[in-house]
């Protein structure tokens, strides 16, 4: 069993972004892994912004970073990039808090015209940052985000089995993790 820190970088409370990854987190669950879920705007702003890389709420978000073997980040794309709440978080992880990892990069967004964030805004971070191993991501449109009066999520069916696609290859892949840590 993995531990997997699911980081949600949707700086709102209603956030489609943090729904549908709490969403997703229910099937790592269910294929045995233990997550750990971490939405980034719960952190103290006076932290985040003032770059207080000792304060408590950021040690232990360093913390599980260190301890995670998979990190899901998700964010919502804002002008074509991805949040900067997220990205205050990640300016105050150590340098290679993702070495090691297997991350799966995860967005949502208005328009197909942001898909590409994932590769030209968050993969240069996850690279500079270390990580092990990139698993394939995915764009999902808010348009196919339906969050109801009750708090649950019903996501289109097309982006349903992509989305699905994408956990289990993350999943699998957390699954040789130790195998080729052991063999390097």
């Amino acid at each position: 069993m993995a531990i997997v820190l699911s980081v949600s970088g949707g700086p709102s409370a209603s956030s489609r972004t943090a729904r549908l990854l709490r969403h997703l987190d229910q099937r790592l669950i269910a294929q045995g892994h233990q997550v750990i879920p971490l939405d980034v705007r719960t952190l103290p702003a006076e932290a985040l912004l003032g770059a207080d890389f000792r304060h408590p709420a950021i040690v232990e978000a360093t913390e599980l970073f260190a301890r995670a073997d998979g990190i899901v980040v998700g964010t919502p794309v804002y002008k074509a990039s991805y949040s900067g709440v997220l990205k205050a978080l990640l300016d105050l992880l150590p340098q290679y808090a993702l070495a090691g990892k297997t991350v799966l990069p995860l967005a949502t967004g208005g328009t197909t015209a942001h898909v590409l964030a994932i590769d030209y805004a968050l993969r240069p971070v996850r690279n500079s940052m270390g990580a092990g191993h990139i698993v394939q991501g995915w764009f999902t449109l808010d348009k196919d985000i339906t969050v109801h009066e009750d708090g649950s999520l019903t996501v289109a069916a097309a982006a349903t089995e992509a989305l699905t696609q994408v956990v289990d290859q993350f999943s699998a892949a957390l699954g040789r993790t130790p195998l080729l840590a052991a063999a390097g």
